[in-house]
C-alpha cells in the first residue's frame, strides 16, 4: 500500500489543498482544520447543522492555503486575504451573504470526528460499482470525502472497514492508530471544486454502507509523510 495523495484543509469546509507532503503531530496534518469561520453566536461553518456546527451554503466557493501565522483564503474571484485580517472577515461575510469572522481553534479541535482522515482506491472502486461513478464518467472522485490521505489498495472493497484497532505506519516515522469507519453527511453529494453535485452518494452508503466510508485515526508516533510513502501494519 502507498500514499497516493495527501489533502490539507488550512480552514475547516473550505476547499483545500493537495500537498506533496506534510508534517503530522500528535493533533493531526499540522495546519489541517486549525481555522474555521465562524457566526456571531459562536457555531463553526459546515455544511451540516449540528451543535457545534451551522450549514453555511457558500463555503465550497472558497479556498484555503496554507500560511504562516495564518492561512490564506482566495475568494471566487481571485482576491487572497490573510484568515487574520479583518477584510478577509469582510470579504467572506459578502460571499456568505452573512456576517462572519475566521477564528483559529481554541481548546476544542475543530475536526469532526478525529485528527487524521484516511479512504483508499479500493474503496473508490466499490463505490463506483455501487452508484456509477462520476456523472462525467470515471471513479467516484476522491476529493468529494475531504480526506487527508488517500491509501491506494489494489483491488476493489472496503478492506479499511477491518483496520479499526490497528496501528498503521505511514512512511519510515508516522504511525497511526485507526479507530473506526467514519460517519459521512450531506457535503459529499455537493458541488466543489471540479466534482458536479449530485444527490445519490450519501442515500447509497446509509443503504449499502452503515453511511461511512473511509477511517479516521489519532496520532501515536508524529512525523513526516510524503506522496510515495509506504503504508503497513505495525501489528
Amino acid at each position: 500500500m502507498k500514499i497516493v495523495e495527501v489533502r490539507r484543509f488550512p480552514v475547516k469546509s473550505l476547499l483545500g489543498e493537495v500537498v506533496a507532503d506534510v508534517q503530522v503531530d500528535r493533533r493531526g496534518i499540522v495546519g489541517d482544520r486549525l481555522w474555521a469561520v465562524r457566526d456571531p453566536d459562536g457555531k463553526l461553518g459546515s455544511g451540516k447543522n449540528t451543535r457545534r456546527f451551522r450549514r453555511m451554503p457558500g463555503l465550497f466557493r472558497l479556498r484555503a492555503h496554507g500560511g504562516e501565522p495564518a492561512p490564506v483564503v482566495e475568494l471566487p474571484d481571485g482576491r487572497r486575504f490573510a484568515a487574520d485580517d479583518q477584510a478577509c472577515h469582510r470579504a467572506v461575510s459578502e460571499v456568505l451573504g452573512r456576517p462572519v469572522t475566521l477564528v483559529p481553534e481554541t481548546t476544542t479541535a475543530h475536526h469532526d470526528e478525529g485528527p487524521v482522515s484516511l479512504i483508499t482506491t479500493a474503496a473508490l472502486r466499490a463505490l463506483t460499482g455501487m452508484c456509477g461513478g462520476e456523472p462525467g464518467g470515471g471513479d467516484v472522485d476522491p476529493l468529494r470525502f475531504r480526506a487527508n490521505f488517500l491509501v491506494d489498495v489494489p483491488g476493489s472493497g472496503f478492506s479499511e472497514d477491518g483496520w479499526s484497532g490497528r496501528r498503521l505506519r505511514l512512511g519510515p516515522d508516522v504511525v497511526l492508530r485507526v479507530v473506526r469507519p467514519l460517519t459521512r453527511c450531506v457535503m459529499i453529494d455537493m458541488a466543489q471544486d471540479r466534482a458536479a453535485g449530485r444527490n445519490d452518494l450519501l442515500k447509497v452508503l446509509a443503504e449499502r454502507h452503515e453511511m461511512t466510508f473511509g477511517v479516521f485515526a489519532t496520532v501515536e508516533r508524529p512525523g513526516r509523510v510524503a506522496v510515495g510513502s509506504d503504508v503497513a501494519f505495525e501489528d
